[in-house]
């Protein structure tokens, strides 16, 4: 399905006066909003391919309707999403469940609807149809050679259908561990999975990034053999330049200072990319910002201080993708939410006076620190994200026009009730 360019313009004539008066209220409040909304409009946020079907909890899944069955389905879900919010343009395939059949017709799809191709993700959490080996006890991690082999065999044709489609990136995610003390060597696990990790880096191409996910547990229950950032950034190290961490936002125990992470992680040159998703209790993989707005607002904070010190690119310097899972919502509904949410939180960072946090600072001026994020957090900048959609010629709100256009009515009539996605 092609969303007509004509739908988002007749949906914008009609909240447009409402939306000037509140951009305009805030273009009084904020001298630099020109800066601010270039840089919004530049901010580009991956979609996961495995994101597009309902997704499953610990004991069962249960599908939606129309959702896409073929990868071409997918590029074509997430066409709508960056035509909707021009913010969406690049899918992340996860290799096997999307493996590209006719490629040059897939660049050609995704091109013609102002995509790319962003991480490509390996997966050996499961096994495969056919598959010789299986990855119950692990994968790269794993005593026997052969396993590990297979492991790294799959993560090395990954790369190759990532240089096919232009990729510039491989993700690699384990659900390597163990379940019960004494079941595996902590030292050996490590080791084996270090020695698996330098076999697959040889294959990177020149221009690729390596990123090594972690996972503090789940679905071991005793250890995990890449379970904290200081894990993986000592993977990334010892592999080389191309290697960097990737944060989930999951993926760590309750109360974690995930924005402390991103800032060391920052500082040592090996904060590759991110994960958006939000959570309550565990690895929820629930909308962005959901749940933890200040959270996500304080990790850009970091960031954006991080990034600026470093004088990198906020838009291309990192990988900035989401990975969630729906169970109750519609997918598409779901990923356009979390879209705002993350360009919201990078609105507000954006807005932190820099210079005057860092008066306060110096002269340990905690009151003053606190009201300076505060101030940012609490300031509405819906209207300044809007703006930088309405320029890249997208929907000034994007679920309400999602909502009233019926798309997945329309999806449902183009696809049948019985379409399921692949994957989790």
């Amino acid at each position: 399905m092609i969303l007509e360019k004509k739908k988002i313009e007749e949906h914008n004539a009609v909240l447009l006066e409402q939306h000037q008066r509140k951009f305009n209220f805030f273009k009084q409040e904020c001298d630099t909003v020109e800066s601010l909304v270039s840089k919004l409009q530049r901010f580009q946020i991956a979609i996961p391919s495995w994101a597009l079907g309902t997704g499953g909890t610990r004991f069962g899944r249960f599908s939606g309707k129309g959702e896409p069955a073929t990868l071409e389905q997918k590029i074509e879900d997430v066409g709508l999403l960056h035509a909707l919010n021009k913010s969406s343009g690049a899918i992340s395939l996860h290799i096997p469940w999307d493996i590209p059949q006719h490629v040059e017709k897939i660049k050609e799809l995704a091109a013609s609807l102002d995509l790319q191709f962003d991480a490509v993700n390996s997966n050996t959490f499961q096994d495969q149809k056919g598959q010789k080996h299986s990855y119950k006890y692990g994968s790269l991690q794993d005593v026997n050679p052969a396993v590990r082999k297979q492991a790294i065999d799959h993560n090395v044709s990954v790369i190759q259908h990532g240089v096919t489609l232009g990729s510039k990136a491989l993700t690699i995610w384990l659900a390597d561990g163990s379940s019960f003390p004494g079941q595996l060597n902590f030292r050996e696990a490590f080791q084996n999975t270090l020695a698996s990790l330098q076999e697959i880096y040889k294959n990177l191409p020149p221009d690729w990034k390596m990123f090594v996910e972690y996972k503090a547990f789940e679905p071991n229950f005793y250890s995990t053999t890449i379970a904290d950032w200081g894990q993986s950034l000592l993977l990334a190290s010892k592999l080389g330049p191309q290697a960097y961490t990737l944060v989930d936002l999951g993926h760590h125990l309750p109360n974690s200072n995930i924005e402390q992470i991103v800032s060391l992680l920052l500082m040592e040159g090996k904060l590759g990319g991110f994960h958006f998703n939000d959570s309550k209790y565990a690895d929820d993989d629930l909308t962005a910002g959901s749940i933890k707005p200040y959270q996500l607002f304080l990790i850009f904070n970091e960031l954006v201080e991080g990034m600026d010190h470093n004088g990198m690119d906020h838009a291309t310097a990192l990988g900035w993708m989401i990975d969630a899972s729906h169970n109750l919502k519609d997918p598409l509904l779901d990923l356009l939410q979390s879209v705002e949410a993350i360009m919201i939180a990078y609105a507000q960072a954006l807005l932190v006076d820099r210079a005057a946090l860092k008066r306060a600072q110096l002269t340990n001026d905690v009151v003053q620190a606190q009201e300076i994020l505060q101030h940012a957090f609490r300031t509405d900048v819906r209207a300044v994200v809007a703006e930088a959609r309405l320029r890249n010629h997208a929907a000034l709100d994007p679920v309400k026009l999602y909502q009233e256009l019926e798309i997945r009515n329309l999806l449902i009539t183009e696809r049948g009730e019985n379409s399921i996605a692949t994957g989790l």
